[in-house]
């Protein structure tokens, strides 16, 4: 892939990494962007996976409206209530506890995760605080032939209650107070390239079919070919920040080492679909309701 800068009708697109990752210039996205610049924007979205826009001056209603360019919007989250009057935002602020410093894919253990996620940042630490991304599609690529055939026939439950919750959520009570399930395939054909893309992460729970101490190896050693740094590409915020990343094609990490200093951001994100594996079984759920989250019903 070229790492020069593409210039486009409406904006250019400068690759960060030779394997995925954009910054986007000239476009204001406080300004709901026309047809033709969101399609520019969604094909740079799919080809780098995750993009970023500097001094984007956008509030609750702008973001949303954004977002909504891209398709139909979910609630904030499925277990936490949103902010008053604003529904389809996830507030993610230090001061309450909250850090996602494992790597993931958002919500997985849902039967229909975000298919992309739009980061405003509000606040930024002097230092620290940097967001790290994963390329699952060219980790697919990278399998060797023989672990490329078994992960194309395995199976993953991923749940709420899970390694990333134990590692990253403060009030783990209320967050595992209700268990979501969902039996995902370990590979996924994306719905928009048809690329195939491992579908990991925190979540991820156990292999279907296996004992423990195989479900662990497995799932590890499947997962260390996602973030080898190859395949990543990490972002220094700074207040105004946007970031729009394909969930359907990435894993990321909010590295925890700002200490206490402050650390604000909101996420609005866009209803996915239920993914399908390569055998073309789509993901099952084994327990919980998502589907208000999901269809943006407060």
């Amino acid at each position: 892939m070229t790492t020069a800068p593409v210039t486009t009708a409406r904006l250019t697109v400068t690759p960060l990494t030779g394997t995925l990752g954009a910054l986007i210039s000239g476009v204001d996205t406080a300004v709901t962007p026309d047809a033709e610049t969101v399609g520019e924007l969604r094909r740079a979205l799919l080809r780098h996976k995750v993009v970023f826009l500097r001094d984007q001056g956008l509030d609750y209603d702008s973001q949303a409206a954004l977002a909504r360019t891209f398709g139909e919007l979910t609630l904030g989250h499925p277990i936490y209530a949103a902010p008053e009057n604003r529904p389809e935002v996830r507030e993610i602020d230090s001061r309450q506890g909250t850090r996602a410093n494992h790597w993931h894919t958002d919500l997985t253990f849902v039967d229909r995760p975000p298919a992309i996620a739009f980061l405003h940042n509000k606040i930024a630490p002097e230092y620290g605080g940097d967001t790290m991304w994963a390329d699952t599609v060219a980790a697919y690529e990278a399998l060797p032939e023989p672990l490329r055939a078994l992960a194309d026939r395995l199976r993953v439950v991923h749940s709420n209650d899970s390694d990333y919750t134990d590692a990253t959520v403060a009030a783990r009570r209320e967050y595992v107070s209700t268990l979501f399930e969902t039996e995902h395939p370990a590979v996924h054909v994306h719905p928009e390239t048809g690329e195939r893309a491992l579908l990991l992460g925190g979540f991820a729970r156990r292999a279907a079919g296996l004992a423990p101490q195989a479900s662990r190896d497995v799932l590890r050693l499947l997962q260390e070919y996602v973030t080898i740094p190859e395949h990543t590409v990490r972002w220094r915020w700074r207040p105004g920040d946007l970031a729009i990343w394909d969930n359907r094609a990435t894993q990321h990490y909010a590295v925890f080492d700002y200490g206490t200093r402050d650390r604000r951001a909101e996420r609005c994100t866009v209803t996915g679909t239920v993914p399908v594996g390569v055998d073309g079984r789509p993901s099952t759920v084994l327990s919980g309701d998502t589907t208000a989250y999901s269809d943006g019903r407060s």
